[in-house]
């Protein structure tokens, strides 16, 4: 199932396509469990600064699950689960992927596609984009660890407007409920993701990791602690930090090291 889940690399930024345009990119069980796959294989690349995510042939994103699968791999309670460990792993690895990552949008964001994207740090879209979760019609839940994404997005009454209507609406209405971050021509898209992700990459590594860092223990609730109130003083330590003050100093152009 490599094929149906491509790494391509340009540098710094690496890019995760869904690459099954025959299907509009929707996802199958062995194309969940490769994503996991190639999403904790890229958080563990210290080379990497940015991932970008998207869906092949330019129409569609994903419009979430094969449903031609239902009926061999999501036929029952124990299949259900199993499936579900697969789909919450790779969601797992978006989430807690340390570099920061971008979904690159066009055409259908529907279901499992539009949970893919609520993780990843930024949402860019196009205008004919389209986004909802209308499992409701399959007499299907999105679970716990599909739901607290969507809620942590766009708070619980817009995800609770999705799941109880099932409505498909457009790029517009989801920037409105804070499912995108910015809506663009069609055609701008992939031009608009990437030179965002080329101005993460150009940016501080460590500081771009501390901060997603930061932000899950923010939302986590839980006190800090000293040490991770300390965290917030390390990069005077880093040679990132050194490199990127002289060059301010200087008027030059920081060259971080990631380190």
């Amino acid at each position: 199932m490599n094929e149906h889940i491509l790494i391509e690399r340009d540098g710094a930024i690496a890019t995760v396509v869904l690459n099954r345009p025959e299907k509009l990119n929707a996802l199958t069980k062995p194309m969940w469990q490769r994503l996991g796959q190639a999403m904790r294989e890229l958080s563990a690349d210290e080379a990497v600064r940015c991932v970008v995510l998207r869906g092949a042939g330019g129409k569609s994103f994903a419009p979430g699950n094969d449903i031609s699968e239902f009926q061999t791999e999501r036929s029952n309670f124990e299949q259900g689960k199993a499936y579900g460990k697969v789909l919450h792993g790779a969601l797992s690895a978006i989430a807690d992927c340390r570099h920061p990552t971008v979904a690159l949008i066009q055409g259908i964001c529907v279901g499992g596609g539009l949970e893919i994207a609520a993780l990843c740090d930024l949402r860019i879209c196009g205008e004919s984009s389209r986004f909802g979760v209308p499992i409701n019609q399959l007499g299907l839940v999105m679970a716990h660890a599909e739901m607290g994404a969507l809620i942590k997005l766009a708070g619980r009454a817009v995800a609770m407007e999705i799941l109880l209507e099932g409505r498909v609406f457009d790029a517009r209405e989801a920037l409105d409920k804070r499912l995108v971050n910015r809506v663009v021509a069609d055609e701008q898209v992939a031009a608009e993701a990437y030179a965002t992700a080329r101005r993460i990459a150009q940016g501080a590594p460590l500081v771009a990791r501390w901060h997603k860092q930061f932000a899950r223990e923010i939302e986590s609730g839980a006190p800090l602690t000293e040490a991770q109130l300390d965290e917030g003083f390390r990069c005077y330590d880093t040679e990132d930090f050194r490199i990127g003050y002289q060059a301010f100093l200087k008027k030059t152009k920081p060259a971080f090291e990631g380190r």
